[in-house]
This record gives C-alpha cells, sequence and structure tokens, in this order.
C-alpha cells in the first residue's frame, strides 16, 4: 500500500519522525468507497479520520425541509472528518458521502489520539493542520456564506475549475444556498 502522498502531506504541515511514522502507518487501512457511499451518517459517532487518495468527498448537513446543504468538498490529497464532533465525542452533525467512486487512508480516531498523546511531533502536525485549515481556511469561509451574493460566491467557485468541474448542478446549488433554478438564472445572467 502505497502512502507517499499521504506522507508528504503530513510533512507539508510538520516533519514526522521515523518511529512516529511508523505508529501513524500501523493505524491505517485503505479503504474504498463508491460512488453514494456513506463514509459518516448524520448523528452517527465520527470514529474516523481520512485522507483522500482519489475521487471526491462531500460534507453536507440536512435543512429543516430536508434538503442536502453541503458545506464544503473535499478532492484528491484532503484530509476528511467530523473534527468537532470527534472532539467532543459526540454523534456528527454532518454526513460524509462520496461523490465518486473514492480510495482513502483511515484511521480511527481513538487510536490516533492516542498517538498524538505519545508523539509530540504528530500532535505538532494535528495544531499546525486545524489552525491552517479550520481557522485560517474556515473564517473566510463563514464570512462569504453570511455576507457574500451567491453569484459572487458562484465566480470564486468557478476559479477552482478542476473542483467545478467534478460537481453536479445540484451539489452547487446547495453549496450555495440557493435553488437549481436560481443557479440556473445565475449562469445565464455570466454566460
Amino acid at each position: 500500500m502505497n502512502h507517499s502522498e499521504f506522507t508528504k502531506h503530513i510533512n507539508h504541515y510538520y516533519p514526522l519522525s521515523e518511529e512516529t511514522l511508523k505508529d501513524l502507518l500501523n493505524i491505517c487501512t485503505e479503504e474504498y468507497y463508491h460512488k453514494n457511499d456513506l463514509l459518516l451518517e448524520s448523528g452517527s459517532m465520527a470514529r474516523y479520520y481520512y485522507f483522500i487518495k482519489s475521487g471526491l468527498i462531500g460534507y453536507y448537513t440536512v435543512d429543516e425541509q430536508g434538503d442536502n446543504i453541503y458545506k464544503i468538498f473535499f478532492e484528491e490529497n484532503s484530509f476528511v472528518a467530523s473534527t468537532a464532533a470527534i472532539i467532543k465525542n459526540e454523534p456528527s452533525d454532518f454526513t460524509i458521502i462520496a461523490l465518486e467512486d473514492c480510495t482513502v487512508i483511515q484511521y480511527p480516531a481513538k487510536a490516533y489520539r492516542e498517538l498524538l498523546e505519545k508523539h509530540h511531533d504528530l500532535a505538532l502536525f494535528h495544531m499546525y493542520y486545524l489552525e491552517k485549515n479550520w481557522v485560517v481556511k474556515k473564517e473566510p469561509l463563514e464570512v462569504s456564506l453570511k455576507y457574500e451574493t451567491a453569484k459572487k460566491r458562484y465566480l470564486q467557485l468557478i476559479e477552482n475549475k478542476s473542483l467545478y468541474n467534478r460537481l453536479k448542478q445540484h451539489h452547487i446549488a446547495s453549496y450555495l444556498g440557493i435553488t437549481p433554478t436560481q443557479l440556473s438564472r445565475i449562469k445565464k445572467e455570466l454566460y
């Protein structure tokens, strides 16, 4: 099982010792999920962290009307988890779904948390990862959701061509917080 991209992305945040890396890889398994398989269902305990080797994953909640509201999408070489649910040891408010066939490196949250206590370098990786992805990246996204129009957010989304081209129109509309009809109107205005 080739974990080179996985270890490369970890070392991008903070370099791990050989011993730490060996312990981490010992708790990892490579798993395959078919399109539309759930990695985690809302209301369930979040038991794993994931690293996407191939495929596309969506992260959504369900509104009062029963519609899926996509919060974020993850492409290859991304780490995915219901982090808040893991930290609080509570059922997840979010569903994590394979939007394409996916291969992931999966590692159990409990064993990983034990390694965080054992290995200082792994704890530093985790801290730097959370700072960059859950604070630095998340804050502008939340401001964008609150203050920017769907049209402006659509324009930002299409800047990431590789992601945009992989998404279905209903995923895009859900992410923007609008109906597919409203999305069609925005596209007509722009093109």
